[in-house]
């Protein structure tokens, strides 16, 4: 049996029938700098600020180079969110260089000023992302927060694993159970055949294994055969971003792999399954458990009143998905 994301998560999401729900209180965990699709997730989650659909609480790295710490700084000063708190993984999984990333940081204009400026003093400043985490956490109401992780689950476990402290007197499982209604997950690979381990569960098979295992909150996963079958395409790099000479996210996108090349969407519909659950963009496995075996490929099990569900996706919502994913990417910053 598979059913609509709304008819599931929309009771996760929406609290008031028939008026408009409040912005969803989101935490952005992501890998930046290891594949392109993280600089348009983060595009399209100020898309989705901008029209008064989610609020971005911070964003946590487990890409292991401060140039991701800048990078996403100045993304989120271009779209006029320059204080959104960041949090930087500690002993990560991935700590090589990426092109597009440094190419953003050290762009300058023709004054010799960097071209997509941060507030941010020094990537030295950030905090760990468990303190980032811990604090964000602490401060938002009970059951509110969709954490949204594109990376690895190395800092999820950190936070899971985390004491009490002056932030929360609840070590970290309590905090999340008690604050987080949903863990909405690029991970894994559910397709019925070739189902071969994934990049962002075996880089640190321990922490997903454990992530699965202990994550005491609803999951929600996209697995890599949803972001494969859409991608987003070259042809809106090439035009669709003219708004403005200098666009970074546009600008990374180049950077990455030569054009024109069209990219897998992979951690976009994260963010789309999450944010929008009850907009039939996806279809959705009956409840079950996933798990991680010793090959480090996921597994999932269907059990009654089981916690853990993945996206599946039809031909027509392909359409549906890409187009949303283009336009929100593409919005301007600060316009509906």
């Amino acid at each position: 049996m598979r059913t609509c994301v709304g008819t599931f998560f929309v009771t996760l999401i929406l609290t008031t029938a028939g008026l408009s729900a409040p912005p969803i209180p989101v935490i952005f965990d992501t890998d930046m700098g290891n594949d392109i699709d993280d600089a348009l997730a983060l595009a399209v989650i100020h898309a989705l600020e901008s029209r008064g659909e989610c609020r971005l609480l911070a964003v946590t790295i487990t890409k292991d180079h401060p140039d991701a710490t800048r990078f996403i700084a100045a993304i989120n000063n271009f779209y006029g969110r320059g204080d959104v708190p960041l949090g930087m993984v500690q002993r990560g999984k991935t700590p090589e260089p990426s092109n597009y990333l440094r190419g953003i940081v050290d762009a300058k204009d023709v004054h010799g000023q960097p071209l997509y400026p941060t507030r941010l003093k020094s990537s030295d400043a950030i905090p760990s992302a468990v303190t980032t985490l811990r604090k964000s956490l602490a401060e938002q109401a009970d059951g509110a927060v969709v954490i949204i992780q594109v990376g690895f689950s190395t800092n999820l476990i950190a936070l899971l694993d985390s004491p009490a402290d002056h932030l929360s007197n609840l070590p970290g499982k309590d905090l999340v159970a008690k604050k987080v209604r949903l863990l909405s997950v690029m991970a894994g690979n559910f397709a019925a055949t070739e189902r071969t381990k994934e990049y962002n569960v075996f880089i640190d098979a321990p922490a997903a294994r454990k992530l699965f295992a202990h994550w005491p909150t609803s999951i929600l996963a996209s697995g890599f055969e949803i972001g494969r079958v859409i991608k987003y395409p070259a042809s809106s790099i090439e035009h669709d971003f003219s708004y403005i000479p200098h666009h970074p996210v546009a600008e990374a996108y180049r950077l990455y792999d030569k054009m024109p090349y069209d990219r897998e969407t992979w951690d976009l519909t994260s963010v789309l399954a999450a944010v929008r659950p009850d907009q039939g963009y996806f279809g959705l496995s009956d409840p079950g458990e996933i798990s991680v075996d010793d090959a480090d490929i996921t597994q999932f099990r269907y059990l009654s009143g089981g916690k853990h569900r993945y996206l599946t996706v039809s031909p027509d919502q392909i359409v549906r998905v890409r187009e949303s994913l283009v336009q929100l990417t593409s919005q301007p910053p600060g316009r509906p």
